[in-house]
C-alpha cells in the first residue's frame, strides 16, 4: 500500500450550511429514556419446573394500544393450545410441564415474550426453563479413623436442579448444628474438630430439592485414643477449590489444616488486595465464606497454616471467578429524523465475561449492509453504534439492543420515527459517472420527475467501492448544476456515487448508486539511495511497492559509467524487492544509475543518481581532523604546562586553517586536469541551450532544471562530478591519478557558471545534424552517438 494516497479532507461548499438544519432536527422530547410507545415492564426470568406441575412465565408490556403479545420457544412462535395459554396480562401458562427424555415433546427451552403494536415489535430477554432433577450420588462419604483432638472430614457430591440442599445424619439422627465442633459447608462437606470418643458413629449425607430426596451410603467414624503429643509439621489436608459463581451467590473456600501444636489458619489474596470485612466470615477453624459476591471478589485466594510463634507455614490456593449478567450503562434513545437523513442509535453494556451485543429491527436480527452500518465501541464497556443513512419510510421501526453473556441477557429498545414531508422531490435520475483522468471522475444526473420547484441543492455521496459505508464523504452541488467533477481520487480505483436532492422541508430518497473506476497511470519515480559494500560493489536501496505486483508491474534498473554512452539494462525487478547490488565496478569511475517503476500503463519517470565508490574514503584521507583539545589536555599539570598548552593550541588552530585553505585551492586546480576524463559525450550545439541542465533527455528551457522524469536534478552532485571546462585559469595538466576523482567530488563549484555544461539528450542518430562543438567545452574527440539502450 506504499503507493496509495489517503483521501484529503473535504471542504464543503456553503450550500451544506443551508442543509445542516435539516440534518440536525431534534427528536420530540417525551421525557423518557426508553421507547414510550412500546416497552417491557416485566420480563420472564429463568426457572426450574417440576414435571407434571404448572409453570408461569411473567410478561407485562406498556405501550400504545392495541398491543398484541405472543411467545416464542427456541425462536419459534408458540400457538395457543390446551397445553399452553397466553393470559390476558401477557403471561404464559404451561398447565403441565412435560419432560420427555426419549426425544418427544419437552417444555424445556428458551422462552421470549413478543409484543407488537402499530409502532413496531419488541422481544423480551430469553428465559431458560429447565426441569427439576436429582442424580445419584457420584461421591459417597468414606469411613474415617481419627485421634482424639484431631480433625475428621466427610464429603458427598450430587448433581441436581435446583442445587440440592445437603444435610447430615449421625446414626440416623440429624447432626446437631449448634455444636461448634461440627461445621456443615453448603457444598456437601462435614468437618468435625477436636474429636472425642462420643463422635464415633455412622454418618449419612442427605440431599434434597423439589425433585427428590436422596440418602448416601453410610460412613463410620472411629475415634482412637489421644496421640503421643509429639511435634507435627503444619499440614493442609484440604485446600480451596477453583470456583465459578454468579453475582449475589455465596462462595465457600475450604481450608482444613492439622499439626501439633494446632496451626493458625489465615487468608489473603495473591494480588495483595485486602479481602475486606463486609460479607466475610470464617466458618469453623479456617473456612472462608463470602456472601453476596461481586465481580470485585474475583481473584486467587491463599490459605496459610502457620505454626504458632514461628514462621513455619504451609499454603494452598484457589481461584474465584465471579460472573455478572449483561446490564446496560447506556440505553438507546427514541429519535425522529427527516426522510433522507441519517439516524444513529448507541447502546453500551457491561458484564463478566464481556457481553456480546446485537441489534434487532422489529424482532429480527439486523446485520450490516446497504445503508445500515454497525460499529463496535470496545474501550471500557461493550457497545455497538447503529447508523442508518438515507432513511425512508421502510426504516421506521422499533430497534432493540440485546446484550448477552454466559451469566444472562438484557435488552433495551428505541423507536425511529421518519418525518416524511409532503411534496418532497423524488430521487435524482440517470446518474452516470465517467472517469476523466487517474484522479478525476465526472458525475452527471437529471433532476427528479416531481416536486422540483423547491430544490435548493444536491449532495453527492462518494466512497471507495471497497470501503465500508462509514468512510463515505459528501460534496454539495448547486441546484442549477447537473454534473460535478470529483477530484483528488486514487488511480485505478473503483468508486461508488449516489446523489440526493434537498429542499427546505427535507431530502429526497437516494438515487440508484453507480460505480466508476479512475484511469490508471504510470507509477511515480521511486526514491533511490546507495551505500558502498566493498571496493567494487555498490548497493542500491529504495522502498518496495507491493502494489506494483497487483498491476503487472515492477522496477527497471539501468546503469553506466558516466563517460560512456551505453547503459547496462534494463534489469527487471519485482515490486517487492527493495535493494540490488552492483558488483565488479571500476573504483575510479563515476556511474550514472537510473531506477524507474512500471505497471500495465507504462514506465514511470526515472530517478537519476551519479555515484562513486572512492569518494568517502579519500575525503577522509585528504582532510584529516584536527583535535586541538586533545593536545591541550596533556599539558594541565602546572602553570607552565597551561601556558605551553595555550601556545600549542593556537599554533594547531592556525595550522588547520592554513591546511584547509591551501588544500581547498589545490583540489580546485586538480579538477581541471580530470575534466576530459569525466566529461560525457557532447551533443550538437542545438541541443545545448545556455542555462539548461537536462540529463536523461530533458525538455527545453521552460523546464528549467527538471529531468525527463519531471524531478529537479541535484545541481551540487553534477557540479562536483562534471566541472565546467575552461572555468578555471590554465594550469599544467598533472599526472592522471585515481585520487583526482575523489578530489573533484568534494570540491565546491557552485559559484561556477553552468551555461557551458550539458549532457547528451538521447535522440535517434538521424535526428542529430552535425554541429560545431559549443564554446567552453573541450573539442577533442568526435561527437558522441546516442545510447543504444535506455529506459
Amino acid at each position: 500500500m506504499a503507493a496509495s494516497r489517503a483521501a484529503p479532507p473535504r471542504r464543503r461548499p456553503r450550500l451544506l450550511l443551508q442543509l445542516l438544519p435539516l440534518l440536525l432536527l431534534p427528536a420530540p422530547s417525551d421525557g423518557l429514556g426508553h421507547s414510550a410507545e412500546l416497552a417491557f415492564a416485566v420480563e420472564p426470568s429463568d426457572d426450574v419446573a417440576v414435571p407434571g406441575q404448572p409453570v408461569m412465565l411473567g410478561c407485562k408490556v406498556e405501550g400504545t394500544p392495541p398491543v398484541r403479545i405472543t411467545w416464542r420457544k427456541n425462536g419459534v412462535e408458540l400457538a395457543d393450545s390446551t397445553h399452553s395459554t397466553v393470559l390476558a396480562n401477557g403471561s404464559l401458562m404451561i398447565r403441565h410441564f412435560l419432560l420427555d427424555g426419549g426425544g418427544g415433546h419437552s417444555d424445556e427451552g428458551d422462552y421470549e415474550c413478543v409484543a407488537q403494536n402499530r409502532f413496531g415489535l419488541v422481544v423480551s430477554r430469553k428465559a431458560r426453563i429447565q426441569a427439576a432433577t436429582m442424580s445419584d450420588f457420584h461421591v459417597h462419604p468414606q469411613a474415617t479413623v481419627g485421634e482424639e483432638g484431631g480433625v475428621a472430614r466427610f464429603q458427598c457430591q450430587i448433581h441436581g436442579l435446583p442445587k440440592p440442599l445437603i444435610t447430615w445424619e449421625k446414626n440416623r439422627v440429624p447432626v446437631d448444628t449448634d455444636n461448634e465442633r461440627y461445621t456443615l459447608l453448603p457444598k456437601g462437606v462435614l468437618q468435625i474438630t477436636g474429636l472425642r470418643a462420643e463422635d464415633s458413629g455412622v454418618f449419612h449425607c442427605v440431599a434434597s430439592n423439589i425433585a427428590s430426596v436422596r440418602v448416601s451410603h453410610g460412613a463410620r467414624l472411629t475415634v482412637t485414643g489421644s496421640g503421643s503429643g509429639a511435634y507435627k509439621e503444619p499440614t493442609i489436608l484440604v485446600g480451596p477449590e477453583n470456583l465459578t459463581l454468579t453475582v449475589h451467590q455465596t462462595a465457600v473456600l475450604e481450608c482444613v489444616a492439622t499439626g501439633n501444636p494446632r496451626p493458625i489458619v489465615s487468608w489473603s489474596r495473591l494480588d495483595g488486595r485486602p479481602i475486606g470485612v463486609e460479607g466475610i466470615q470464617v466458618l469453623g477453624t479456617g473456612n472462608l465464606i463470602i456472601s453476596d459476591v461481586t465481580v470485585q471478589h474475583s481473584g486467587v485466594y491463599v490459605c496459610a497454616a502457620n505454626r504458632p510463634g514461628t514462621r513455619v507455614r504451609r499454603t494452598a490456593q484457589g481461584r474465584l471467578v465471579v460472573q455478572a449478567p449483561a446490564e446496560f450503562v447506556q440505553h438507546p434513545q427514541s429519535i425522529s429524523r427527516p426522510a433522507g437523513t441519517t439516524a444513529m442509535f448507541t447502546c453500551q453494556a457491561q458484564g463478566e465475561p464481556p457481553p456480546h451485543v446485537t441489534w434487532l429491527k422489529n424482532g429480527q436480527v439486523l446485520g450490516p449492509g446497504g445503508h445500515v452500518r454497525l460499529k463496535n465501541n470496545n474501550r471500557h464497556v461493550r457497545g455497538v453504534t447503529l447508523t442508518i443513512s438515507g432513511i425512508g419510510p421502510e426504516d421506521e421501526a422499533i430497534y432493540q439492543c440485546v446484550a448477552e453473556n454466559s451469566a444472562g441477557s438484557s435488552q433495551a429498545s428505541a423507536r425511529l420515527t421518519v418525518l416524511w414531508a409532503e411534496g418532497l422531490p423524488g430521487p435524482p435520475l440517470n446518474v452516470q459517472a465517467v472517469p476523466v483522468s487517474s484522479t478525476e471522475v465526472r458525475v452527471s444526473w437529471t433532476e427528479p420527475l416531481v416536486n422540483t420547484r423547491e430544490i435548493i441543492g444536491y449532495v453527492l455521496h462518494i466512497r471507495k467501492a471497497a470501503d465500508p459505508p462509514e468512510l463515505e464523504y459528501q460534496e454539495a452541488v448547486s441546484k442549477s448544476t447537473f454534473q460535478h467533477l470529483v477530484s483528488d481520487l486514487e488511480p485505478s480505483t473503483a468508486y461508488s456515487f449516489y446523489i440526493k436532492a434537498y429542499t427546505p422541508r427535507g431530502a429526497s430518497s437516494a438515487s440508484a448508486p453507480t460505480l466508476a473506476s479512475t484511469l490508471g497511470e504510470a507509477p511515480a519515480p521511486p526514491p533511490l539511495s546507495a551505500r558502498v559494500l566493498g571496493s567494487s560493489t555498490l548497493q542500491l536501496l529504495w522502498e518496495p511497492w507491493p502494489r506494483l505486483a497487483q498491476h503487472e508491474g515492477g522496477f527497471k534498473l539501468f546503469y553506466r559509467p558516466a563517460s560512456k554512452a551505453a547503459f547496462t539494462g534494463p534489469i527487471l525487478l519485482p515490486g517487492t524487492v527493495s535493494s540490488y547490488n552492483l558488483s565488479q565496478l571500476d573504483p575510479t569511475a563515476v556511474y550514472e544509475v537510473k531506477l524507474l517503476a512500471y505497471n500495465q500503463h507504462g514506465d514511470g519517470n526515472a530517478t537519476v543518481r551519479f555515484m562513486s565508490l572512492r569518494g568517502a574514503a579519500e575525503r577522509t584521507a585528504l582532510s584529516p581532523p584536527c583535535d586541538c583539545r586533545k593536545e591541550e589536555a596533556t599539558n594541565q599539570t602546572s602553570t607552565t604546562g597551561i601556558v605551553i598548552g595555550i601556545h600549542i593550541g593556537v599554533t594547531c588552530i592556525i595550522f588547520c586553517v592554513l591546511f584547509l585553505l591551501f588544500g581547498q585551492r589545490g583540489r580546485v586546480l586538480l579538477c581541471k586536469d580530470v575534466e576530459n576524463q569525466l566529461s560525457p559525450p557532447q551533443g550538437p550545439q542545438s541541443q545545448r541551450d545556455p542555462g539548461i541542465l537536462a540529463p536523461n533527455g530533458a525538455g527545453r528551457a521552460e523546464r528549467g532544471l527538471l529531468g525527463r522524469d519531471g524531478k529537479r536534478v541535484d545541481m551540487k552532485e553534477l557540479e562536483q562530478l562534471f566541472p565546467r571546462a575552461g572555468a578555471l585559469q590554465p594550469h599544467p595538466r598533472p599526472t592522471q591519478d585515481p585520487e583526482a576523482l575523489a578530489l573533484c567530488e568534494v570540491t565546491q563549484l557552485s559559484m561556477l557558471p553552468l551555461r557551458g555544461l550539458s549532457l547528451l539528450e538521447e535522440m535517434p542518430s538521424e535526428a542529430l545534424p552535425p554541429q560545431d562543438v559549443g564554446p567552453g567545452l573541450p573539442s577533442e574527440g568526435p561527437a558522441a552517438q546516442p545510447a543504444p539502450s535506455g529506459p
